[in-house]
């Protein structure tokens, strides 16, 4: 082990007390590759989403191909408004809620990791 990865600290989920489970474990920060690690990919719908998130209030989908684990900043996919790639702050995502206390962002338990392609595929065949 170097000493930057020594020095390196993780993002901490400190907002899940309302939540039952962590938006980013440590398993699931292992998986993911750095910010930038699939710039200039031959084919971007190749690539991994290793994690989902999703509001069950608004509708929203967050799929994470992408993060620094410092800060909590992410790239993926985002399914909002419009369907683009973008960069997104985990931690923003954990503190947000609605009625008060209850968690408005989740993480999906059950998700397998898919190629952004698959995940568009899939998108359009619901709408």
């Amino acid at each position: 082990m170097s000493d930057q990865e020594a020095t390196t600290t993780t993002w901490q989920d400190n907002h899940n007390r309302y939540r039952r489970h962590k938006l980013m474990t440590k398993e699931l920060a292992d998986t993911i590759p750095p910010l930038y690690a699939n710039d200039g990919a031959d084919d971007p719908d190749a690539v991994v989403a290793r994690v989902k998130l999703f509001s069950p209030y608004i509708g929203w989908r967050w799929y994470i191909t992408e993060w620094e684990a410092e800060t909590g900043t992410c790239f993926g996919l985002v399914e909002g408004f419009e369907t683009e790639l973008g960069y997104f702050d985990l931690t923003e995502l954990a503190e947000a809620t609605v009625f008060g206390n209850v968690p408005a962002v989740e993480r999906d338990l059950y998700w397998e990791p898919k190629t952004l392609g698959e995940i568009r595929r899939e998108s359009r065949l619901a709408a």
